[in-house]
């Protein structure tokens, strides 16, 4: 039985959220207005909490919450993938592979999504191949995508099918 289960993002994570994210560990490849604050993110919070076009869940490995993964801005039948594994005591212990794999499978079998998007830095290397080893497929690149950290940065585009997962 995995030790990695996933649960719905509840009010009582928001601090731990807060401490993920602004972890320089954490952020180096993150887009997000840092840091983070308590107040903000609580009111983030309430008014997503009920959207239904966005699923936030937490990783647990053995009970103890370790980051954030969800499918968001879900549109029709396409959806956009995220994770941060935000306790780096839990690096390297396959948390990452397998909470994907379980996002995954709920976005396709539960929250009715035919494809799974996501955009990661050109040179974020380990994320990069967390996503091909999962089942991603490399769609593009998005040269000089967004200006960050006072440069503009490349991205790349990938994507799964429904169909694809299911083989």
């Amino acid at each position: 039985m995995s030790k990695v289960t996933l649960r719905p993002f509840e009010e009582k994570d928001i601090e731990n959220k807060v401490k993920w994210i602004n972890d320089p560990e954490n952020n180096i490849y993150l887009h997000y207005n840092i840091p983070l604050n308590y107040e903000d993110t609580l009111s983030w919070y309430r008014n997503h909490k009920n959207d239904t076009n966005r699923h936030d869940m937490v990783m647990e490995y053995d009970g103890t919450p370790v980051g954030v993964i969800g499918i968001i801005n879900i549109d029709k039948k396409k959806g956009e993938y995220y994770i941060t594994l935000g306790d780096n005591n839990f690096r390297r212990k396959g948390i990452s592979y397998e909470a994907t794999n379980q996002i995954i499978t709920k976005a396709f079998n539960e929250f009715s999504v035919e494809k799974i998007w996501l955009c990661v830095d050109a040179e974020n290397v380990p994320a990069r191949r967390l996503y091909e080893k999962v089942g991603f497929k490399l769609e593009g690149m998005l040269r000089k995508d967004i200006y960050f950290k006072g440069k503009m940065i490349d991205r790349c585009m990938y994507g799964i099918i429904k169909e694809e997962w299911q083989k």
